[in-house]
């Protein structure tokens, strides 16, 4: 009789604690170089795969950091165009894709910004109440009080500054004005009509920081910016350039550190440039619906 001989031999695995390692069949103890050595190198290479593998990972999360940071650092200016709209963004899958329409589907929107590019297919009624109705408009939960409003085709009566020459060299064939009031601040608008959007977009790159819209005050606001240092701004959208200027209606100055002010500019150069964009809008819709 024997005892604990003929059952069968514990194997050794590598990855198993306490599991017996392989010896040779012998009866020396010498332990068999080469099924350790085996065993060592499937480990290695086990180890090695995990590592990639990790490595993998860890890129892929650092590229996601990255991404999430230029996303998230992308500005944009409130006075270069329209807001509260829709951004354009690619749809995923469709790089490369050509968009095709069955025959019974409908055609592709009309662009608004082509309508308001040139005199000659932006012809729906204009004036200072199509641009501005109302009596009041609420921009960032604030509410400005519309005052007086003027309308003029010599540009160069109602600008100041640098803005008379370049107004008039560009072709501006009407000026448009409208003032704003909150509080003890106020802020005209004023939008130079011209016959093409190259037009415009060329009178606002004439400009610089001399060049200003008069303030246009009375109707229960106050004299502004007459005198006194105010806060200007100027871009361009289609066929118009649209201008804003504000200050208070104190004569106090207005420093970098009067933001209510800077905001206030801010919002009505927005609300102007979502105006304009409205009216294209608007008449890409009725030209679709014909």
């Amino acid at each position: 009789m024997s005892y604990g001989q003929g059952g069968p031999q514990s194997q050794w695995d590598p990855w198993k604690p306490q599991s017996q390692q392989p010896w040779n069949a012998g009866d020396d103890g010498t332990p068999d170089w080469a099924a350790l050595a085996e065993a060592s190198e499937t480990r290695n290479k086990r180890r090695k795969v995990l590592f990639i593998a990790g490595g993998g990972l860890a890129v892929a999360a650092i590229g996601t950091a990255v991404a999430m940071a230029v996303v998230s650092a992308n500005g944009g200016d409130p006075q270069a165009g329209p807001g509260d709209l829709p951004a354009s963004a690619s749809i995923p899958g469709s790089a490369g894709a050509t968009p095709s329409f069955a025959p019974t589907s409908a055609p592709p929107p009309l662009d608004p910004a082509d309508f308001i590019s040139s005199a000659k297919k932006d012809t729906a009624p204009l004036s200072p109440d199509t641009l501005f109705p109302g009596k009041q408009l609420t921009m960032s939960g604030t509410v400005y009080k519309k005052g007086l409003t003027a309308d003029t085709t010599s540009c160069a009566t109602a600008a100041g500054g640098t803005l008379p020459k370049i107004l008039t060299a560009n072709g501006c064939t009407r000026l448009m004005r409208t003032t704003y009031g909150n509080g003890g601040i106020a802020v005209t608008v004023g939008v130079a009509v011209f016959d093409t959007a190259a037009q415009a977009t060329k009178a606002k790159a004439q400009t610089d920081d001399r060049s200003i819209v008069r303030s246009l005050f009375g109707k229960g606001v106050k004299p502004f910016c007459d005198g006194a240092f105010c806060r200007s701004t100027r871009n361009a959208y289609g066929r118009y350039a649209y201008f804003t200027i504000s200050g208070f209606t104190s004569g106090k100055n207005v420093t970098t550190k009067d933001t209510k002010v800077f905001r206030t500019g801010n919002d009505l150069a927005q609300f102007t440039a979502n105006q304009i964009h409205r009216r294209g809008q608007a008449q890409a819709s009725a030209a679709a619906n014909r």
